[in-house]
């Protein structure tokens, strides 16, 4: 509570700055439909020397002006505004968007730039003032539904915690699919860190000015053998000429709105005692309820319900007991103005505070961040320093979910006579060494007695050279050099009076582990662009070089409480290096037709000298036919065609070294015997050089459109990517060929085709009243065309049994689920361990297991909805899956009235055992199709309002605003959660929900 007070305070410290002075004629420029300050709008006096642009906030001021002398408002997608002036101090003006908005729209593509009426690829741009609002902790969250083919699912509600992020639904099958993601020019390796939570966690959400999301392989193949899953560009905000501070603050209240159905302590008993009565559960199991009364020796009597005699009972909730109410603190500053009246640069501070739903859960970021951005020589000299610097400090928090949801609710959480720090646990003496075995162990002394806490400190960041030569000014120079390097710890301690620590025997040893990891990442970019426009004719061509090391080392000492435990050692991961040569050109003919052309040379260190080097290509080509087809209609603004083929690779496999000979110190089982003593020998290690690219082969047709002078645009994008020379890292090898009868290889192939279609519209767009909302949608199909030996691949836990509920086979959608099939009864309730004979052999085994459902969806939906009047803003965004399906894997395992008592002492089971009666769990009910349920959902990720004071404290804007995080979800699925990553619901972290509150100030 303290540190949210301090965070408070820094919120009124900085409220006085607001008041500046007044100039001879001032005022603020805002988006018409947004209300939002534009910054860099021209201010010009026709027919006068004076002239001045807005600041980051919007704000101008301009002398020397007299009575009568037109004062012009101009902004690149824009309509331009005059005003005369007649003596007025200030004004306030309002800019709608002109026409040709889609026209000026600049996208990053990777070693450059292109105008999107230009974008030959399929490409999504997405900008501060498109992004999501709310409690967006990292900054995945910002862009999460807002674009078509893009989906990004944290699979829970850990504070800080990692988003699966795919677009188009990936590449591979075993490898990597996370897409490549581009920090101001510097590529990130996709794996986090010790003592971090992970890769963006060190990004602040603050500084971002915009994604750009290359989905095509025409796009992205620019990037080579790390494309194939698609491109994510991150921009961070640059510096400006003049000052301008802006801060934010934000906090939220969340708390735990959905819980799995167990039975609470009423319904608990009842289950015990009918399930004791019926002979199901042995008797005298109504003993084994709450705790042993003192005070009496009588036993229960079952012709009591209701009352347990001999014992005292307790109606704990154990879900909510590991939960908490949480807090969120946000609070970031930033400054941008002139160094020396010659540099353009800002500075973000920033420090983020969330708790998890977990009683110990906590995240806390710090970070910093600087950037220059000067230019020289009229425009020909552009550098720019970006710079970088995160403290992560974190405590994570196991995930007890599993117990808490089958521990008795007859139980206490605390016990004074407990040697456990007071806990209670299942014992039968009063030492540390009395307790007892396969039983659960306490969950909420589980979170309180572990102490595991990491820190990661991350520096990032990139300085660019962009010369233009003066002797021949349409040719550039570019050097990009980056480093990226994060430094990272993790302890985790268990005393030795906690059941969760280590044990050996009935010995407690405790746990005390400590990690830490360097991971350095260091880059090198040179390239050439050359732009020349020959009559009708634009070109432009980009050349280049790009080499990049990454080097992981670190340290573990294992658990130093374990008398067993192996000793501490270093190790250090082999340095992986890739290099690039690229080029890619750009024709543009007449302003309507467009070509562009790229190919990537990349080789990298994780494969050998056979296949070290990789090609990729791509074309793309482009007809604006609107000027054409629809000249004159006063329906149709734009309407542009879009071509593009390309190959990218993927090169992220598990092993990066498996192509070396290598050879590791023999066992007791390889030795050899000289003078009676054994020297160990070097044991070859299974090895494979013919491992290689998996590379995937896009194809794209898109339509990018504007109607009604572009008040509605968007784009339709249909495609078809194939994945060859797929990575499995369990592939048969041919007998006598290696150390192994099996290991990683390459084959397989496996295919995806979509659609996507997004629009954005602005239904309402007047002075006072704007009403914008932006839709999109996603439908694709995934298909395995080959396996190795055309073998079925089995996976996906079902519980407990060691059975599998997945499974990867030719001509289905990977992970699909392989089940048996539910037989019922006249009444429609299912019989317990009755399946259909789907082969007809008469016998029911594995070979009656069908094909039922994927995980993946059949649709994917986006919405958002900006509404604004005057200085009042409302706004909300919100997502659908439709089609997919869910293994509730922990119904699977927990609904069977035979786990009311499953070893020892009692335990607690789902509610739904009553909808099926089922009885005992075994290895043909949990792979069961009544288990497979329907995940299709409608989730209001954030609602927001707010109300803007553009003058308050004279010169300076606030906005107050109020929302809710994550304020609802329509959905038939029956467990906790339906957005879960790959389709097995074994309980999730869940996601709280949030009522927030917060600030913005600039002056």
């Amino acid at each position: 509570m303290k540190t949210i007070y301090k965070k408070l305070l820094f919120l009124f410290l900085l409220l006085p700055f607001g008041a500046l002075a007044q100039s001879t004629l001032s005022g603020v420029v805002v988006d018409s439909k947004t209300s939002q300050p534009l910054p860099g709008v021209n201010v010009i006096v026709q027919g006068a020397n004076s002239s001045t642009t807005t600041d980051f906030d919007g704000k101008f001021q301009v002398g020397g002006l007299k009575s009568g002398d037109k004062v012009v408002f101009s902004f690149v997608g824009y309509n331009s505004q005059t005003i005369t002036f007649s003596g007025q101090k200030s004004v306030n003006i309002t800019l709608e968007e002109s026409a040709n908005q889609l026209q000026e729209v600049v996208v990053q593509v990777g070693y450059g730039t292109v105008k999107k009426k230009d974008a030959t690829g399929s490409v999504s741009t997405l900008t501060t003032k498109d992004f999501n609002k709310g409690a967006n902790v990292t900054a995945e969250n910002l862009l999460n539904g807002r674009i078509a083919g893009v989906t990004v699912n944290a699979g829970g509600g850990a504070p800080g915690t990692g988003s699966q992020i795919r677009i188009r639904g990936g590449s591979s099958l075993s490898a990597s699919n996370d897409p490549l993601i581009v920090i101001d020019g510097l590529p990130v390796t996709n794996t986090t860190n010790t003592g971090s939570t992970s890769i963006l966690a060190a990004l602040n959400p603050n500084d971002i000015e915009s994604f750009n999301v290359l989905k095509d392989a025409s796009a992205t193949a620019i990037y080579g053998s790390r494309a194939a899953n698609g491109v994510i560009i991150i921009n961070t905000k640059k510096g400006s000429k003049k000052l301008a501070v802006e801060y934010n603050f934000q906090y939220g209240s969340g708390r735990l709105y959905n819980q799995v159905d167990v039975f609470n302590t009423r319904d608990f008993i009842a289950q015990v005692e009918a399930n004791t009565i019926n002979g199901l559960l042995s008797a005298g199991s109504t003993n084994l309820l709450g705790v042993d009364d003192p005070t009496t020796s009588v036993s229960d009597d079952l012709s009591t319900p209701g009352i347990i005699e001999g014992r005292i009972l307790y109606n704990t909730d154990w879900q909510k007991k590991i939960y908490r109410r949480t807090d969120f603190v946000d609070n970031s500053v930033s400054i941008r103005g002139s160094l020396f009246n010659k540099i353009p640069a800002k500075l973000t501070l920033g420090n983020t505070y969330q708790q998890g739903l977990r009683l110990t859960n906590d995240f806390n970021r710090n970070s910093a961040s600087v950037v220059l951005n000067p230019s020289f020589f009229n425009d020909h000299l552009k550098l720019r320093l970006n710079a970088n610097f995160t403290n992560e400090n974190n405590r994570f928090a196991d995930g007890v979910e599993g117990t808490a949801i089958r521990f008795d609710p007859t139980k206490p959480v605390y016990d004074a006579a407990s040697p456990y720090d007071g806990f209670f646990e299942y014992r039968n003496g009063n030492t540390t060494a009395d307790f007892l075995t396969q039983v659960p162990r306490n969950p909420v002394a589980q979170l309180y007695q572990t102490n595991d806490t990491g820190i990661n400190n991350r520096i990032l960041g990139n300085f660019e050279i962009d010369y233009k030569f003066h002797f021949f000014p349409a040719l550039r120079a570019v050097v990009n050099l980056g480093f990226d390097e994060s430094n990272g710890e993790r302890r985790r301690l268990v005393g030795n009076t906690a059941l969760t620590g280590f044990i050996n025997g009935n010995t407690l040893y405790g746990t005390n582990e400590y990690s830490e990891a360097t991971r350095r990442n260091k880059l090198l970019d040179a390239y050439f662009v050359y732009n020349k426009k020959f009559n009708k004719v634009n070109f432009e061509l980009t050349s280049g070089y790009s080499y990049q090391k990454f080097e992981v080392y670190g340290f573990n000492t294992f658990n130093v409480n374990n008398p067993t435990a192996q000793a501490p050692r270093s190790f250090a991961s082999p340095d992986e290096v890739l290099i690039g040569l690229f080029g890619r050109t750009n024709i543009s003919i007449n302003d309507k037709y467009l070509f562009t052309f790229s190919l990537r040379r990349d080789g990298t260190s994780r494969f050998s000298d056979a296949n070290r080097w990789g090609n990729f290509p791509s074309a793309a080509f482009a007809w604006k036919f609107g000027q054409d087809v629809f000249k004159d209609s006063k329906v149709v603004s734009d309407m542009k065609l879009r071509l593009g083929w390309g190959i990218a690779g993927q090169q992220e496999i598990p092993v990066g070294d498996f192509y070396l000979e290598r050879y590791n110190v023999g066992d007791t089982n390889s030795q050899y015997y000289f003078a009676n003593s054994p020297y160990p020998v070097g044991v070859p290690a299974p090895r494979n050089p013919d491992l290689k690219w998996e590379t995937t082969t896009t194809y794209n047709v898109g339509l990018d459109y504007g109607l009604f002078n572009n008040r509605i645009t968007g784009s339709l994008d249909a495609f078809y990517k194939q994945t060859n020379d797929l990575y499995f890292g369990d592939t048969p090898y041919a007998d006598g060929s290696n150390f192994s009868n099996s290991g990683p290889a390459n084959i397989g192939s496996f295919s995806t085709k979509g659609i996507e279609f997004s629009v954005n519209a602005d239904v309402i767009k007047r002075d006072n009243l704007n009403w914008n909302v932006n839709f999109n949608a996603t439908k694709f199909e995934r298909r395995i065309d080959e396996l190795p030996a055309g073998s079925d691949v089995f996976f996906g836990q079902a519980g407990g049994t060691g059975g599998t509920v997945q499974i990867h086979r030719e001509g289905y959608t990977p992970g699909s689920f392989f089940v048996y099939k539910q037989l019922y009864s006249t009444d429609g309730s299912p019989i317990e361990g009755a399946f259909a004979d789907l082969n007809g052999d008469g016998i029911i085994n594995g070979d009656d297991r069908y094909i039922y459902k994927n995980p993946d969806p059949d649709l994917v939906l986006g919405f958002a909805s900006t509404f604004n009047y005057k200085n009042f803003d409302f706004s909300f965004n919100m997502r659908a899956s439709f089609g997919n399906r869910i293994y509730n894997a922990l119904k699977a395992n927990r609904a069977y009235n035979a786990l009311l008592k499953p070893d020892a002492e009692l335990g607690n089971v789902l509610t739904s055992v009553l909808d099926t009666n089922f009885t005992n769990v075994n290895g043909e009910n949990v792979i069961s199709d009544i288990y497979i349920e329907n995940g299709s959902f409608l989730r209001m990720d954030n609602i927001t309002m707010g109300y803007t004071f553009p003058n308050w404290l004279g010169k300076a804007s606030l906005r107050l605003f109020t929302g809710v995080q994550n304020a609802f979800i329509i959905t038939e699925y029956d467990g906790l959660d339906p957005e879960i990553n790959d389709g097995r619901d074994n309980t999730i972290y869940p996601r709280q929900r949030q009522f927030l509150f917060g600030a913005n100030v600039k002056f």
